[in-house]
């Protein structure tokens, strides 16, 4: 059974990065075919997809996150990250990792000063 753990700050302030870890366990980061997304959900509103990183390293982004998106992976730790630049209070949500059902907890993000 794969496992998601979601890990980083709680607070960022305004003009800052958000970064948050996904640690992964029962499945590799490069298991074929697989496919490692980031999804949000502010408070009040629908679910948003940010972006994923497939298997073998490669990204795709949603087009309204595109510009301040990245996600990145790393094998040895078998983890994948995201980090969201520039960040404004409607950046603040509950930021999950998820591969298809399997979903992390889910950590609350507020951007704040």
């Amino acid at each position: 059974q794969v496992r998601l753990l979601e890990s980083g700050p709680g607070l960022v302030k305004p003009s800052q990065t958000l970064s948050l870890t996904c640690t992964i366990s029962g499945a590799s980061i490069t298991t074929s075919n697989y496919a490692w997304s980031w999804i949000r959900q502010p408070p009040g509103k629908e679910l948003e997809w940010m972006g994923v990183i497939f298997y073998d390293g490669s990204t795709a982004y949603s087009p309204s996150l595109k510009s301040r998106t990245s996600i990145s992976g790393d094998t040895s730790k078998n983890q994948f990250s995201l980090q969201l630049n520039a960040v404004t209070p409607e950046d603040t949500a509950v930021y999950y990792c998820a591969i298809g059902s399997y979903w992390g907890q889910g950590t609350q993000v507020t951007v704040s000063s």
